[in-house]
């Protein structure tokens, strides 16, 4: 039975307490990927690994590091599709799960969104990050590392 790594898509992340609060329960190992320096953990099974500032670097790390059973917490569709793909979970910082049944939709509505504001049809706005996007992004952890340790 291998034990889920948690891989954090780190430069942008606004959940590094509250995934370092889970997996310190679950004793997992989470590695912090990001193209600019960190602060360091203090959690003894957390790791950093800087990559280049290049485009999609840090991305590009995780998918091709990642395991099937892992976790990769990150807001980027295309890289939540690259880590489904080789049988990861992905889970975006507001508590939004993405597996195999729904990480395709996931993309495909990212992708109508950027067409729409690119031709602009559309302008986006994403709501302020708050109490609730952080109480639903720690219920939802929690059932995907019990779900991904059930599975292993």
């Amino acid at each position: 039975m291998t034990t889920p790594t948690i891989w954090v898509d780190a430069d942008a992340c606004p959940v590094r307490g509250e995934i370092e609060r889970v997996a310190e329960r679950y004793a997992l190992r989470v590695i912090y990927v990001a193209a600019s320096g960190l602060r360091p953990s203090r959690y003894e099974f957390a790791s950093i690994k800087l990559v280049g500032g290049g485009f999609d670097e840090a991305d590009d790390h995780i998918a091709e590091h990642i395991a099937a059973n892992d976790l990769c917490i990150t807001a980027d569709m295309p890289l939540a599709a690259r880590c489904v793909e080789r049988d990861a979970l992905a889970l975006t910082p507001k508590g939004r799960l993405l597996d195999a049944a729904n990480v395709g939709g996931a993309l495909a509505a990212r992708n109508l969104g950027q067409h729409l504001r690119e031709a602009n049809q559309a302008q986006t706005y994403n709501a302020p990050f708050g109490k609730a996007d952080r109480s639903r992004f720690l219920q939802v952890l929690d059932r995907a590392i019990r779900r991904l340790q059930s599975s292993s």
